[in-house]
């Protein structure tokens, strides 16, 4: 049985009748994961970003590296099941708020690219609030398109640059 890691991102802006605000959310969707049969061997501590799009309630976001037998297109679907155990429905509006987003970032197998599936996740390189967790547990995991660590592609972003004269 070949094991795959995978860097996972959580991130959740609703509170849900269960398990109360977001912050909360991730860290039962955490659990989930190991009930799912992953092996959680880093996860990040929570961060309070601001909501891209029209959703005006700030997000809680992580980030985990797990490990499982599973190879990418059935840990999407394992992801996306507790999504919907969560009550995350994938129709309306594309940035709304949502209960629970959980992402596959990156694969120990570096890249990986079906019809429902990119790995790296095509959007990765441009979200703080993906890539900060990221460099906390996996600073030194190389984006296989980039060959850029997640601290690297975390400070390119963040960087401050200088004012237009």
């Amino acid at each position: 049985m070949t094991a795959h890691r995978y860097l996972v991102a959580l991130g959740s802006n609703v509170r849900h009748p269960r398990y109360g605000p977001p912050r909360r959310v991730i860290a039962a969707a955490l659990g989930e994961l190991e009930a799912a049969g992953a092996w959680i061997v880093a996860r990040s501590a929570m961060f309070d970003t601001a909501p891209l799009g029209p959703s005006n309630r700030r997000y809680a976001n992580a980030a985990a590296v797990i490990e499982s037998a599973l190879p990418p297109e059935e840990m999407l679907s394992a992801l996306q099941r507790i999504e919907h155990a969560f009550g995350r429905r994938r129709r309306g509006r594309r940035w709304r708020a949502r209960v629970l987003d959980l992402d596959l970032v990156l694969w120990s197998g570096g890249s990986h690219r079906t019809e429902r599936l990119t790995i790296p996740h095509p959007e990765f390189r441009r979200r703080t609030f993906v890539l900060a967790p990221a460099a906390a547990i996996a600073p030194r995991w190389r984006d296989p398109a980039t060959g850029l660590t997640p601290r690297h592609l975390h400070a390119r972003l963040t960087r401050p640059r200088p004012l237009p004269r």
